[in-house]
């Protein structure tokens, strides 16, 4: 009579992990002593150590075979892939290659016995998808991948169900390192996403039908290519690509799986008579949500210039709409799963927001990207434009050491942000602020040589051009900016811009009429008035110029005009009629 089961076994919640030697039979045929040496060799100073390193428990050996036991989903795929990726970088004492194995990682069930050997579904799932594995590959099943995804910095290829001997009901299988594709997975790869904003620019279809819209639709989607390709944050998937799809009913999200992208740029060409329309459409790929859209109207005579536009007007206008859409992404992902990028995206916002608490907020978002990436070119150059920030807006509390700090930070980035047209932009925004006007310049020219239809390149060159004294060349960077981006956060700040490029140049009543359009769209933003009260006050309109004192003094009580003077950039003549404005309005020196 068997004993009862609870006296024998017992069950328990494990993590698997099933390991073997792929070709096991015929390397022993070759060579039995030779291969049973480099077998005892990756057991005894790979396998096992590694294991216990992870709280893992060795349940048994059978012949090339290994079985695991762990408690935690998490540590178990970490020993698979220290595992993997030390057989893949040492040699055995005997200078032979070590053998390789393949992994195969389950969360179920397991029945336990007396001498602690485990059995169940839980244990035959995790050999099956070992089995499934490539040789150096890890396997992982749905259960796993859940627990694991976001708590893990590697990308998971979706493999979809597989139907696998001996069990039941087809198995979800994630892989890690190479995977096996066959016709059968095939259709169900999933491509990793890119650790930044990801692209592809899809044919735009020949509405209408006329064979010669065909070479100027593949033009559009070439140039847009070739602009977005230039913008070094974004991952761009080449033209080739992208006309796989052409003529084919196939859904966004299933383009933006086997591309591994988010985001897809869509358009048509339509043509009546000489008129042309194009119509674009921005879609995130992984839900299929619209985020921006927009037609352009020509003439067929004007064909070549109307592609260059449409090409400017696309790539200026998808780019905050993607990065919008990557700070929302951020946003909505759990605090204790943020990465650098994630971090990063968070404090864009409130970079741009341009209020003290979102400074300060900002400032200790990128000050922990920058501890789990000290070398990230973004946050430091984003972390160099707070400290700038606090600077010009009279938020320091120690003014040497946010210069010093906005200095630090600028270098080291421009060291490492070479060819990133973002990043290059907001260095010359940091250095701009910190009078830095020669290196600025620089940065902000090689930023506009490699993308440009920056929206925010154009901004920060305007605001150099006004610091130096040059109004008439800023202007017209402000209103390239606008044009490009016309629904950016930062708009306000090339209306606020073009306002103080007016007052540089004197015409204050122009200068009152950009400020305060600047001033409606943000009126939480009170720095706004120390240049619109003076701009009042040297217009005559001494009781408006008063009233903008009084609003300045509600978000910085206390402030004077040496305190204004001190922190804003401009030259000595333009500072002198700031602070005489500010003097007729009454603020204290």
């Amino acid at each position: 009579m068997t004993n009862p089961p609870d006296q024998k076994s017992q069950r328990r919640l494990a993590t698997i992990l099933a390991a073997d030697v792929p070709g096991y039979s015929e390397l022993m045929s070759d060579d039995e002593e030779g291969t049973l040496a480099r077998l005892r060799y990756l057991r005894g100073n790979v396998v096992v150590p590694t294991m216990l390193a992870h709280q893992g428990r060795l349940v048994k050996t059978v012949g090339d075979g290994f079985l695991m036991e762990f408690s935690s989903p998490v540590e178990a795929v970490r020993c698979a892939i220290e595992i993997q990726a030390v057989i893949a970088s040492s040699e055995n004492p005997d200078g032979e290659a070590p053998l390789r194995l393949r992994i195969g990682i389950n969360l179920g069930d397991i029945i336990i016995d007396e001498d602690g050997d485990i059995y169940g579904d839980g244990v035959n799932v995790a050999s099956r998808l070992e089995q499934i594995a490539t040789t150096g590959g890890i396997c992982l099943s749905a259960k796993v991948y859940e627990e694991v995804r976001d708590k893990l910095p590697y990308d998971f290829i979706d493999l979809g169900e597989q139907a696998v001997k001996n069990i039941r009901r087809p198995i979800r299988v994630y892989c890690l390192g190479a995977c096996h594709e066959t016709p059968q997975t095939r259709h169900h790869r999933v491509l990793p996403l890119p650790d930044r904003p990801s692209i592809v620019v899809l044919p735009f279809s020949n509405i209408g039908g006329d064979p010669e819209q065909e070479h100027f639709a593949y033009g559009i989607v070439e140039d847009i290519t070739a602009a977005l390709s230039r913008v070094r944050s974004f991952f761009v998937i080449a033209r080739n690509s992208s006309f796989a799809y052409k003529g084919r009913a196939v859904s966004v999200q299933q383009i933006s799986r086997e591309l591994g992208v988010r985001y897809l740029l869509e358009g048509s060409v339509r043509r009546a008579g000489n008129r042309l329309r194009i119509t674009a459409q921005l879609i995130d790929g992984t839900n299929g949500n619209h985020l921006w859209a927009e037609h352009y109207d020509g003439v067929a005579e004007d064909l070549f210039d109307f592609q260059d536009q449409i090409t400017a007007s696309v790539v200026g206008a998808i780019q905050p709409s993607i990065r919008a859409a990557e700070i929302e992404r951020a946003l909505r992902k759990r605090p204790d799963s943020l990465d650098a990028y994630d971090l990063v995206m968070r404090a864009l916002p409130l970079v741009w927001s341009l209020e003290r608490d979102n400074n300060l907020e900002a400032g200790r978002l990128l000050d922990e990207a920058l501890q789990l990436d000290p070398n990230y070119p973004l946050a430091l150059s984003l972390a160099a434009w707070c400290s700038g920030q606090r600077l010009i807006y009279n938020w320091s509390e120690d003014i040497e050491k946010d210069t010093r700090e906005a200095l630090r930070k600028a270098h080291l980035a421009a060291t490492m942000a070479a060819d990133d047209s973002f990043t290059l932009a907001v260095l010359g925004a940091a250095l701009t602020i910190t009078r830095n006007f020669q290196r600025a310049a620089s940065l902000l020219d090689r930023a506009l040589a490699l993308d440009p239809n920056s929206a925010w390149a154009w901004n920060r060159r305007g605001w150099l051009h006004n610091y130096q004294d040059e109004p008439e060349a800023a202007i017209p960077r402000f209103e390239r900016s606008l044009r490009l981006s016309p629904f950016d956060p930062m708009a306000f700040n090339c209306d606020m811009g073009i306002g103080c490029a007016h007052f540089i140049a004197e015409r204050y009543d122009q200068s009152i009429l950009w400020q305060e359009k600047a001033l409606m769209a943000h009126p939480s933003s009170s720095w706004i008035h120390r240049n619109l009260a003076p701009a009042y006050a040297l217009s005559g309109q001494t009781s408006k110029a008063q009233e903008s004192v009084r609003e300045l003094l509600k978000g910085y009580p206390g402030i004077t005009i040496t305190d204004i003077t001190r922190a804003l950039v401009f030259s000595p003549g333009v500072l002198a009629r700031i602070a005489e404005g500010l003097r007729m309005a009454g603020l204290p020196e």
